[in-house]
């Protein structure tokens, strides 16, 4: 069986220099973890992970693969939401919309807030991915660098917390996560690590999807622009087209001005989940690897240039790979009434004073020519290994 495993370039890895500066990054506040062989950008504004890439001289390996809205640098912080009205219009989406990048913490809602919530100044996807994160501490050593910064939720009475550790010669990132009820009473949550990736790594009809998932459901498409069935069952990784007929859901949708949604329980007899994307015009495969307790969920969100997708217009090409506590992205009271699908929770309950760890690996490949996708990764002493298709 062939097997694939993250490059370590021991002799020169070891001894290049392993930093955490700060910088602008896109016109925003960012944190830089550097080891000579990845850098990792991490946002202030929203604590969004915006750049995981290799460091290399060959464009086909230093791409950042993930999402970077180059026509639009606003941070939640300074977003002024009348001033920004005639593009955003007056949504709950507008503030995220504004200002996120690459990976982002849906928190403590996943999904459009209540009418309620709206009034009470929520948006979607909960509080976490549109204020401030605040650096705690730094750490340079002869391990690797490792970044703790946070946030406290005010409207929703919740602290959050992360550490990102990049270790010294390797080509993995790893996170671990914290978030903390301040309230005196027990109570349901949301919790989606959303990871987004965009061009040149994101193409429609090329970009490739591999992952530890089973059987799904294709969410219900009300605006008629979808490229997958509304409502179609999914045997990972056969879906059904709107035509009827079977697509592969691995390969990003090809179908032009279109979207896709759908979601999927990963696999209940492993005890880490993963999932990879490539683009076969480029040689390197970023993967994450999360434990299953706590993430029977994982969504494949696809945007193709959209022009009823509000408020991008018709501008945006993205795919959105997001795991954790619930299966649609419909907020917070409707997942509770949801209850469970596939007898499996839709979300989960944190008690009163609790603090609830969880944790990811981000990891970056470099690829061979002929590469056909990933069949397995597993967490071997700290180091991804790759089974090849």
């Amino acid at each position: 069986m062939k097997r694939l495993m993250v490059l370590l370039i021991w002799s020169s890895a070891l001894q290049a220099q392993v930093t955490i500066t700060e910088e602008m990054f896109h016109g925003r506040h960012a944190w830089v973890l550097s080891n000579g062989l990845m850098r990792v950008s991490v946002l202030s504004g929203g604590g969004h992970i915006a750049e995981i890439r290799l460091i290399s001289g060959d464009p086909k390996k230093n791409v950042n693969p993930m999402r970077v809205p180059h026509y639009q640098t606003i941070d939640p912080q300074t977003f002024d939401p009348a001033r920004h009205a005639a593009t955003y219009g007056d949504q709950p989406h507008k503030w995220l919309s504004a200002g996120y990048m690459g990976h982002m913490l849906c928190f403590p809602l996943y999904g459009p807030p209540s009418d309620d919530e709206v009034k009470a100044g929520l948006g979607s996807h909960g509080e976490a991915p549109v204020v401030e994160w605040r650096k705690t501490k730094t750490e340079v050593n002869a391990d690797g660098a490792t970044l703790w910064y946070g946030a406290e939720l005010t409207k929703t009475q919740y602290r959050v917390e992360r550490a990102i550790h990049l270790a010294r010669g390797a080509q993995t990132v790893r996170v671990e996560e914290w978030i903390e009820n301040l309230t005196r009473y027990d109570r349901p949550y949301n919790l989606m690590e959303h990871a987004t990736f965009g061009p040149p790594f994101v193409e429609p009809g090329k970009t490739v999807l591999d992952a530890s998932a089973t059987r799904g459901l294709a969410g219900v498409d009300a605006s008629g622009t979808g490229s997958i069935k509304s409502g179609s069952s999914v045997a990972w990784p056969q879906g059904t087209g709107t035509d009827g007929k079977p697509v592969d859901l691995r390969r990003f949708q090809p179908k032009p001005h279109s979207g896709a949604y759908y979601v999927m329980r990963m696999d209940p007899a492993r005890t880490e989940q993963f999932f990879t994307l490539y683009h076969p015009d480029y040689r390197v495969l970023i993967g994450y690897v999360f434990p299953s307790e706590g993430n029977p969920w994982m969504a494949d969100w696809q945007e193709n240039r959209r022009a009823s997708f509000i408020p991008w217009n018709g501008e945006v090409v993205a795919r959105g790979i997001e795991f954790g506590t619930s299966p649609f992205d419909e907020g917070l009271r409707k997942s509770v009434e949801r209850g469970s699908l596939f007898d499996t929770p839709a979300y989960r309950w944190i008690g009163a004073g609790q603090k609830v760890k969880t944790e990811f690996t981000v990891f970056l490949a470099e690829i061979p020519d002929g590469f056909t996708g990933a069949k397995d990764v597993r967490i071997r002493n700290g180091i991804p290994k790759i089974t090849a298709r």
